[in-house]
């Protein structure tokens, strides 16, 4: 079974660090890009981060662009998202997503609260 388990989310303080994890299972993790996504409480999904498989280049959402830092471990199977200097619109769920034989997989999520 294909499967995404993100973890480490919590409440910060504003101006705080987390390390977020994406656990990746069923399938060769280092052969596909890699995402990340977030949806705050009452709007849509906004992509933050992407990884490439390839030659494992990123790219970042302009909003989190020189604070969040995505990565991964490949003999490992997960993705990090570190993300630092965080401030109250960083609240949301944050997941992590690939496309995997057309379909779109994404895991259940954690949750990111910051505030003081």
């Amino acid at each position: 079974e294909v499967q995404l388990v993100e973890s480490g989310g919590g409440l910060v303080q504003p101006g705080g660090s987390l390390r977020l994890s994406c656990a990746a299972s069923g399938f060769t993790f280092g052969s596909y890009d890699m995402s990340c996504v977030r949806q705050a409480p009452g709007k849509g999904p906004e992509w933050v981060s992407i990884m490439y498989s390839g030659d494992s280049s990123t790219n970042y959402a302009n909003s989190v662009k020189g604070r969040f830092t995505i990565s991964r471990d490949n003999a490992k199977n997960t993705l990090y998202l570190q993300m630092n200097s965080l401030k109250p619109e960083d609240t949301a769920v944050y997941y992590c997503k690939t496309t995997y034989q057309g379909r779109m997989i994404r895991g259940q999520g954690t949750q990111v609260t910051v505030s003081s």
